[in-house]
């Protein structure tokens, strides 16, 4: 009877345990899913599917010139599109994957760290986050990236917690990490706060520093390809600024996220969430005060690291080097405060009336329903962000196409600056439909072909030349540069001009029109 009793409370803490990770991630895949086709793809989406498109050593050439970052994804987006096509729900379904993965693996962390109920708390604020849903939508890598972060992490406490000898969590976290490195190049950011936490396992230092060896010897033709495209892509990043600094803080604390998606709660949101998470580091920092437990303060010292060696370690190579402090390569955070507020809302709920309890219209809350009205709060204000950004295309690079096929005639020519954006521009032709001839640059456009940053302006005499047959010329622009931008930025901006003014020179009739609001897509018709 002892016996059936003790298998029986075996099954349902499994249950319960598969639940606290199941559930949340079904919550992220539902949420990724929802209206995932409404929202045109924007710029960086195209230059994935026209990377992955191609083939051989038109693809290699892909991937060396964007600096071998994403490559894993681009590999994997290349089998897609080869089985699949290129549809926007195909191309996006891995970002969907990515995020319910990023979820599931979370709550495991959160399990395995400090148990069931920070796992379930920590797997419904990171599935309820709208840079989790947003990026989840999208054709780009962020979230398989951050899905392999946490694999990451979850696999190191495995090592530092095994025996001497154990060879299974070293394969797994060399794997894992290196996979996580070849989804985001950022994603090395995520070591150093792994590391920090060798002070409590000093006997397994050498197995974990070997590992990290490893990572890096199998990263090393990353590495090259980095090296020899140098930083010159990250041209438009500016230095660290109040302005960078909001952005990231609200893309962490899910209150907004550039370039437009913001509400009027978000303020609210962020206020509490920077509230909780501040007393969650104070509350790890009450931990490493001797005689307070500081041999398991280890777990949340490692969540915390996650959260800020990534900001502190960008600022610093942002001041001595490129800038990279962005929010878009911050995301590596993301699932960090997520498991932070669940620890600290875990704490409350087990306080029964202690010093973190909280009040709610002058009565005092404690314990769990302090915890759940909290928890109840911030979901909600998540889901007001959330919730609008549904949908909403940034760059309607749709209509803009549409625009130009509307209107266009025989002996019409087409241009675009930079090339980049010929791709968005092309995703969204119709195979039959009668486009102008394209002159900038001089690819049919039934044709896929990467345009990573080519702000092309042909010599005055090849420009003529170019157009010498077209009746009128329909410029297409985005992303052309910044007036107030970095330096490049700005260079860029002003080649934009160069070339509106050989076009007008020989075709001095201009009307334009614009489509969007972040990215904005500018489309001018220039005729003699």
């Amino acid at each position: 009877m002892t016996h059936g009793r003790q298998t029986s409370r075996i099954r349902r803490e499994s249950i319960a345990a598969l639940a606290v990770v199941v559930i949340p991630a079904a919550v992220a895949v539902g949420l990724s899913l929802y209206d995932i086709s409404a929202r045109n793809l924007w710029l960086d989406e195209a230059a994935s599917v026209s990377i992955a498109s191609q083939h051989g050593g038109a693809l290699g050439a892909a991937l060396a010139h964007d600096g071998g970052n994403m490559l894993g994804y681009y590999a994997l987006l290349h089998v897609l599109i080869g089985w699949f096509g290129s549809g926007s729900l195909v191309i996006r379904i891995p970002s969907v994957l990515g995020a319910g993965a990023t979820v599931a693996l979370l709550a495991l962390l959160g399990l395995r760290l400090f148990g069931r109920r920070t796992a379930l708390l920590a797997g419904l604020l990171g599935a309820v986050s709208l840079p989790m849903i947003y990026w989840g939508q999208n054709a780009r890598a962020y979230t398989l990236m951050l899905a392999l972060i946490c694999g990451s992490v979850l696999s190191f406490v495995w090592l530092v917690e095994s025996p001497r000898g154990a060879w299974r969590p070293w394969v797994v976290y060399v794997i894992v990490t290196t996979a996580a490195i070849y989804a985001g190049l950022e994603a090395v950011l995520v070591i150093p706060a792994q590391l920090v936490i060798l002070a409590w396992h000093r006997p397994r230092a050498r197995s974990a520093v070997s590992a990290v060896v490893a990572v890096a010897v199998c990263c090393v033709p990353l590495a090259v390809l980095a090296l020899s495209r140098g930083s010159g892509q990250l041209f438009w990043v500016p230095s660290p600024s109040y302005k960078t600094l909001r952005q990231v803080v609200q893309s962490l604390g899910s209150a907004g996220l550039e370039p437009n998606f913001y509400t009027p709660t978000g303020r609210w949101l962020l206020f509490l969430t920077l509230a909780l998470t501040l007393a969650a580091a104070v509350r790890v920092g009450y931990g490493l005060r001797p005689g307070a437990g500081r041999r398991q303060a280890w777990r949340s010292s490692l969540v915390l690291g996650w959260l800020v060696l990534p900001l502190a370690i960008t600022v610093v190579i942002s001041e001595l080097s490129q800038p990279i402090f962005q929010a878009r390569y911050l995301l590596v955070s993301l699932p960090a405060v997520a498991l932070l507020l669940g620890w600290l809302l875990d704490g409350i709920w087990q306080s029964a009336g202690g010093p973190v309890s909280v009040k709610l219209l002058g009565r005092p809350l404690a314990g769990p329903a302090a915890a759940a009205a909290l928890l109840a709060t911030l979901l909600s204000l998540r889901g007001l962000q959330l919730s609008p950004s549904y949908g909403k295309s940034t760059e309607p690079w749709r209509a803009a196409s549409q625009y130009v096929i509307d209107r266009a005639r025989a002996g019409d020519c087409l241009a675009f600056y930079p090339l980049d954006v010929r791709m968005p521009f092309r995703y969204y032709l119709r195979p039959d439909a009668p486009a102008p001839t394209p002159v900038l640059p001089s690819l049919p456009l039934n044709r896929v072909r990467p345009f990573i940053e080519q702000y092309v302006v042909p010599p005055a005499r090849t420009l003529a030349s170019a157009v010498s047959g077209c009746s009128r010329v329909w410029l297409v622009s985005s992303h052309g540069g910044e007036a107030d931008g970095p330096p490049v930025s700005r260079a860029n901006y002003s080649r934009y001009f160069v070339l509106l003014g050989r076009l007008e020179r020989r075709y001095p009739s201009l009307s334009s029109a614009s489509f969007g609001y972040a990215g904005i897509i500018s489309v001018t018709l220039l005729s003699a």
